[in-house]
């Protein structure tokens, strides 16, 4: 077998190990969709390639994903290298999220916390704080879960041993959970 052919059959087993995920799927989407439909907002962390999705995902919300719509509000917490530097300075690193969720985040939003491995300080924090303040709080994690597992109140946690296997399968939810808000969510 080929490294191409390997490669494929291995993203082929992260989607497969998808099929639990429907219902905390199903209820994310619920939790968005509430939320935009009462003003509120999305907030998006993530770290390196989570941090990437979590901006690829805030301007599906903001521009479209597959129709013409009006925009609704998410804000991905990492995209801004001055604001992360001096946090990341003044405070520490593990605050550059928690602090902005301070900031921005409203009881009634929605936190999508974004971790691969599921141990990133920064992003758990993150999840504690919108807890705090009254914020639904979704975590896509990878692998067991790592120490985040059981700090959101909606989990969808891919299972498996590559970073980027479970990546891919974290954007497929990421793209499905897009989905399921546009089929809800009115055009104007």
């Amino acid at each position: 077998m080929t490294h191409y052919q390997r490669s494929l059959e291995a993203a082929r087993a992260a989607l497969d190990a998808l099929l639990p995920l429907e219902a905390p799927l199903g209820r994310a989407a619920d939790a968005v969709i509430a939320a935009l439909l009462s003003g509120r907002k999305l907030l998006l962390c993530g770290n390196g390639g989570s941090s990437s999705d979590a901006a690829h995902i805030a301007a599906e919300f903001v521009c479209r994903f597959s129709g013409d719509r009006r925009p609704y509000p998410a804000l991905a917490l990492g995209v801004d290298g001055g604001l992360l530097t001096a946090i990341g300075n003044d405070y520490e690193f593990g605050d550059v999220f928690s602090r902005q969720v301070r900031a921005f985040g409203q009881a009634g939003d929605v936190l999508i916390a974004i971790s691969s491995s599921g141990k990133s300080r920064n992003v758990l924090a993150a999840v504690e704080e919108a807890r705090r303040r009254g914020m639904v709080s979704i975590a896509l994690l990878g692998r067991d879960g790592g120490f985040t597992r059981g700090a959101a109140e909606i989990e969808l946690i891919v299972p498996g041993e590559s970073t980027a296997r479970i990546q891919e399968a974290q954007k497929f939810l990421l793209h499905l959970l897009c989905e399921l808000a546009e089929e809800k969510l009115p055009r104007e």
